[in-house]
C-alpha cells in the first residue's frame, strides 16, 4: 500500500468536487479499493501502486477538463475513467467557458473581428458604443490568454473620471473610492472565473485592476492589458499608458469617443492616438456599431434616440449660427 499526494492548482475545488461533494462521492465510488480524501486543492490517496497511479491520471485529466470548461458533471467523471472521450460540442467561435460551464463567444461580425485583430496586433482599439461588448470580449481575450499561459498576469484600468458623481463623495479610503470605478471590470471576471480561483488571482497580483494613475512608471512585461472608457484619458494619460507596453505582452484599449466626460477644453487622449496611431504597424483597430449591441433589445433604440437628439441639436446650433452671422452682416451693412 503506498499514499499519493495530488494538488489540484489550476482548478477551482467547488468546480472539481460539485455541490455538496457530489463529484467527490462518484469518483470514490468508481475506486471503491482506494481511500481517498480531500481538503481544499489537496486530495490524499491510499491503495495498490498501479490503481493509485490510474487514479492520478485520471484526477489529472478532470482537472484539465474543468479547467477548461469550468464545470465537471457526472457524465464526464464517468467518461475519462472509462477511459472515453467525453462529449462536449464546442459551440463556433467559443473564446472561453465562463462561470458554470457558460461558453462566451463573439456574438457579432465586429466581436469576431476584434478576436483576430488581437491574435494579430499586440496594441487593438476597440471602438463603438455601450453595449457593444467591447470590454467583456477584451477581458474573454485576456483571460484565455492567462489560462493557455500565453501570459503570466492581467492588468485591467480605467481613468477614475466622473459622470456627474463626484469622487470626494463617495464613503471610505481611496480603495473604497475608487472601485466602483472598476466595477463593471469585477464584473465581467465574476462571470467567467470561479469566486475562489478570482479570489486567489487577485490576491497574488496575477489580475491587477487599478486606475490609469497607478500605471506610472511601470514596465508591463508578459501581460495582457485593458484599457477602459479610454475616451476619458487625456492626451498625456494615454501616451504614458501605451508606452508601459512591455516585452510579450499585448494591450487592447476600449472607448466611445461619443461618450466622453472631460472638462469641455480637455482633449480626448483616445481621439488623439486615433489620429496619432492611424496606419502604425502592429496597432489593429475595429469600430463596433449600433448593430453590434448585445444587451436588452430597449439599448440599441435609446443609443438611436440620443444619436437623432444630438444630430438635431447640432444642426440646430448651426442654424443659429449661420442665422447669428446673417444678422451681424445686415448690422454691418446698415451702420455703412
Amino acid at each position: 500500500m503506498i499514499e499519493r499526494i495530488i494538488i489540484l492548482d489550476k482548478v477551482d475545488p467547488v468546480t472539481f468536487y460539485g455541490v455538496n461533494n457530489s463529484n467527490m462521492q462518484l469518483i470514490k465510488n468508481l475506486y471503491p479499493k482506494l481511500r481517498i480524501s480531500a481538503r481544499g486543492n489537496v486530495m490524499r490517496i491510499v491503495g495498490e501502486d498501479g490503481e493509485t497511479a490510474d487514479f492520478e491520471r485520471k484526477i489529472q485529466e478532470l482537472s484539465v477538463h474543468a479547467e477548461r470548461y469550468n464545470s465537471l458533471n457526472e457524465e464526464v467523471i464517468i467518461d475519462i475513467v472509462k477511459g472515453e472521450a467525453p462529449r462536449c460540442p464546442e459551440p463556433d467561435g467559443a473564446i472561453i467557458y465562463g462561470v458554470n460551464g457558460k461558453p462566451i463567444t463573439a456574438r457579432t461580425p465586429n466581436q469576431k473581428r476584434l478576436t483576430e485583430a488581437f491574435a494579430a496586433n499586440d496594441l487593438t482599439f476597440a471602438l463603438g458604443p455601450a453595449g457593444t461588448g467591447k470590454t467583456y470580449i477584451a477581458i474573454a481575450l485576456a483571460v484565455r490568454a492567462l489560462k493557455n499561459r500565453n501570459a503570466r498576469k492581467i492588468i485591467l484600468s480605467r481613468p477614475a473620471v466622473e459622470a456627474g458623481e463626484k469622487l470626494g463623495f463617495l464613503p471610505g479610503d481611496m480603495k473604497d473610492k475608487i472601485d466602483p470605478y472598476l466595477q463593471p471590470l469585477y464584473d465581467a471576471l465574476e462571470d467567467m472565473i470561479p469566486a475562489a480561483k478570482l479570489k486567489e488571482y487577485m490576491e497574488s497580483k496575477v489580475i491587477q485592476i487599478a486606475p490609469l494613475a497607478f500605471m506610472r512608471g511601470r514596465t508591463l512585461n508578459d501581460a495582457i492589458i485593458v484599457l477602459d472608457e479610454a475616451q476619458n484619458t487625456t492626451t498625456h494619460q494615454i501616451k504614458m499608458f501605451l508606452t508601459r507596453l512591455g516585452m510579450n505582452a499585448k494591450m487592447i484599449v476600449t472607448g466611445d469617443v461619443t461618450q466622453i466626460d472631460l472638462p469641455r477644453a480637455t482633449q480626448s487622449g483616445l481621439v488623439q492616438a486615433l489620429r496619432v496611431l492611424d496606419g502604425v504597424e502592429g496597432v489593429g483597430r475595429v469600430e463596433f456599431g449600433k448593430k453590434d449591441i448585445v444587451r436588452h433589445h430597449l439599448v440599441q433604440r435609446i443609443v438611436e434616440a440620443y444619436e437623432r437628439h444630438d444630430n438635431e441639436e447640432a444642426e440646430r446650433a448651426a442654424l443659429n449660427k449661420a442665422v447669428g452671422q446673417l444678422n451681424q452682416q445686415d448690422s454691418t451693412t446698415q451702420q455703412l
